[in-house]
C-alpha cells in the first residue's frame, strides 16, 4: 500500500481559514505573512491531466528524500498521469491566481473488502513552499473528502519516527496513534527508522 508522508518542514507565521465555495470539490483557504509577497489564495482541487508534470514533479521530490514515502520509482508525466487518475481522489493545492501546482495528496482504499471502508492518503508540498501550512490545508481537505466519498477512517500505516513535523501535525489534527513498528522504514543512506501507525474517525 502507498502510505502516508507528508512533509511539512518548520512552521511559519501566519495563519488561513476555509471559506465555503460552490465548487462542491474544491475550497480557497489565504496564507498570510508567510510569503514575501504578502498573501496568497490556495485553492484545493481534483487533478487534472494538465497537472500531470507539476504534480509528478513535487512527488518525486518527496521520493528522492528519502524520509517519507516508501516508493523508490520515480514518476514521469505518463506515468503520473496514470497514477494520479487511479486514485479515489487526488487533490491539488495551486495558487487560486496563477494555477502554480503547490501541492497535492491522494486517496484510496486502504484495504478491500470488509475493510474497504478505511482509507489511506499520501501528501506532497513542493520543495520551496514547505512550512507555510499547505501540507495542513490538504491533510484537512482530505479529511473531508475522505468522508465525502465514503470512508469512515483514515489510517496511516507508517509515518516514519524522524518526521516529527508530520507526527506534530496529525496529533494537532486528532489523530490516533496505534503503535510503532521496529525498524520499519529503510531510509535514503541505508539505516532503518521506526513507523508509527495512525487513524483517525471521518
Amino acid at each position: 500500500m502507498i502510505d502516508s508522508g507528508v512533509i511539512l518542514e518548520r512552521e511559519a507565521p501566519g495563519f488561513f481559514c476555509n471559506e465555503k465555495q460552490e465548487q462542491r470539490t474544491a475550497i480557497v483557504l489565504r496564507e498570510s505573512g508567510c510569503m514575501e509577497s504578502g498573501s496568497m489564495d490556495i485553492l484545493i482541487r481534483e487533478y487534472k491531466r494538465e497537472d500531470a508534470a507539476a504534480a509528478a514533479a513535487i512527488w518525486n521530490q518527496v521520493v528522492e528524500d528519502g524520509e517519507a514515502f516508501p516508493q523508490t520509482e520515480l514518476l514521469d508525466p505518463v506515468s503520473g498521469d496514470r497514477f494520479f487518475r487511479e486514485q479515489s481522489y487526488t487533490g491539488i493545492a495551486v495558487d487560486a491566481d496563477s494555477g502554480e501546482v503547490l501541492g497535492l495528496y491522494i486517496l484510496h482504499p486502504n484495504n478491500i473488502g470488509r475493510c474497504g471502508h478505511i482509507c489511506n492518503a499520501s501528501y506532497a508540498v513542493r520543495k520551496d513552499l514547505r512550512g507555510r501550512h499547505i501540507g495542513e490545508m490538504l491533510v484537512r481537505h482530505c479529511l473531508d473528502k475522505g468522508k465525502e466519498l465514503g470512508f469512515r477512517i483514515l489510517q496511516f500505516n507508517a509515518v516514519v519516527s524522524t518526521n516529527e513535523y508530520a507526527l506534530r501535525l496529525y496529533e494537532k489534527l486528532g489523530f490516533v496513534r496505534l503503535g510503532t513498528i521496529p525498524g520499519g522504514f529503510l531510509m535514503k543512506d541505508g539505516h532503518y527508522e521506526d513507523i508509527i501507525l495512525h487513524y483517525h474517525l471521518l
